[in-house]
């Protein structure tokens, strides 16, 4: 069940009318978390009305499903590489020590925007120290889109999560 104040919380960053997540389920098995979600996008923030969902709106979609599954992992004790994170330390590190290395996605079938169902999973969370670096969260994600019509978009993130505590 969607843990409504934190949702609201997580999503404070946004505009209002950038708050594309509307609902999530997070779930864990075998230690891996994943998030089963609900998104509406009455109106494209940025561009004119294109009819299906685009590559801008699956990276601000993925950002909110990503952010909200990490708030309620740290949350709730669910999965590996925060278990030393409070919701103090995720709200402080949420925007600028949080980072997109890499990102790919496949649209198979156009989305419908104004309703469709994402879905984000965390296949891996590891703690790294480069030489001479400091230490950080390595994640290798998987994420897909779904509508009622058949629409389809899959993909792949790694994260960054840097200053850890």
């Amino acid at each position: 069940m969607t843990d409504e104040a934190l949702l609201a919380q997580v999503l404070t960053p946004y505009k209002k009318h950038c708050r594309y997540l509307r609902s999530a389920v997070v779930t864990e098995i075998d230690g891996r978390a994943s998030a089963r979600c609900e998104f509406e996008i009455p109106e494209s923030c940025y561009i004119d009305d294109t009819g299906h969902l685009n590559s801008v709106e699956v990276n601000i979609c993925y950002n909110q499903m990503m952010y909200y599954l990490v708030a309620k992992s740290v949350r709730e004790g669910l999965g590996a590489g925060f278990e030393s994170w409070t919701l103090d330390d995720f709200f402080e590190r949420q925007l600028p020590d949080i980072l997109i290395a890499r990102f790919s996605s496949n649209f198979r079938r156009p989305v419908n925007p104004r309703a469709f169902s994402g879905e984000l999973e965390f296949r891996s969370v590891t703690r790294r120290t480069p030489a001479g670096g400091s230490p950080f969260l390595h994640a290798e994600t998987t994420f897909r889109y779904r509508d009622a019509e058949s629409g389809r978009c899959d993909g792949e993130a790694t994260l960054a999560f840097v200053n850890v505590p």
